[in-house]
């Protein structure tokens, strides 16, 4: 199995923070969100490569970064080539990049750079793998309708199977989100390539590919109820990092 991060984007409602320094690399209590990710997946035997793609402007703090890192002979970076907010190329355009660039012909975790959670991912894989004839992504209920316009909203079924997705709504109809951590089974990575080729594909958030996978084949949904953050704006990434603090972790 390979780990993909997403890792590429500006954060530009985090700036000035984010001048400077990717999103992933910001410290939360003491550690970078990226290694807080890669923590977490300590529990998961099975990652034989950990891919990570970035964008130009940020690429050589990632490469600082791997040289820190015990396992940097795992780790592969990838460079978009993008320099600017306006003109970088999409969540679902950078998985697509990444797998070419990596040759990724095997199971695929894909989890946002920014992601921070209690989840035990070796819980979710299981699940996931369990059901190797669809994809799988995990699922947070936020709590309110408000909260949940900032997000892709899931509807699943009795089953686990997505029935509805909608990225980002105005009306909401539940509090149901998919909180940016992904599994396909090797299968089906090759997917990717045919919604990003057809016709009006939205290439940003990797929520309009779930939705577009939802109508066309099987996507999987599993709601956690462990800790996850939203790290979006300032107000939220201090809340994150004292509370981090406050863990001592």
């Amino acid at each position: 199995m390979r780990l993909l991060i997403l890792a590429a984007g500006y954060a530009v409602r985090l700036q000035p923070l984010t001048l400077n320094t990717p999103k992933p690399l910001l410290p939360i209590g003491g550690k970078s969100m990226i290694d807080r990710i890669l923590a977490k997946t300590a529990s998961v035997k099975d990652i034989d490569a950990i891919h990570v793609v970035s964008n130009r402007k940020f690429f050589q703090n990632f490469v600082e970064w791997k040289k820190l890192r015990k396992d940097a002979s795992r780790i592969f970076l990838v460079d978009d080539g993008t320099m600017t907010n306006d003109t970088r190329l999409g969540a679902i355009r950078d998985m697509e990049l990444a797998i070419r660039a990596g040759s990724i012909d095997d199971d695929l975790l894909v989890i946002s750079g920014d992601n921070l959670f209690d989840l035990d991912l070796a819980v979710f894989l299981k699940f996931a793998k369990s059901r190797n004839d669809g994809v799988s992504v995990a699922l947070y209920d936020v709590g309110s309708i408000e909260a949940a316009k900032k997000f892709g909203v899931v509807h699943i079924d009795d089953k686990g199977l997505v029935t509805d997705f909608e990225e980002k709504p105005q009306n909401p109809k539940s509090t149901l989100i998919s909180t940016g951590i992904y599994f396909f089974p090797r299968q089906k990575v090759s997917n990717l390539r045919e919604y990003v080729n057809s016709e009006g594909a939205k290439l940003d958030a990797p929520g309009y590919y779930i939705k577009w996978l939802s109508a066309n084949d099987k996507v999987y949904g599993f709601p956690f109820s462990e800790k996850w953050y939203d790290i979006g704006d300032l107000e939220s990434y201090k809340r994150a990092d004292g509370e981090y603090l406050k863990r001592g972790e």
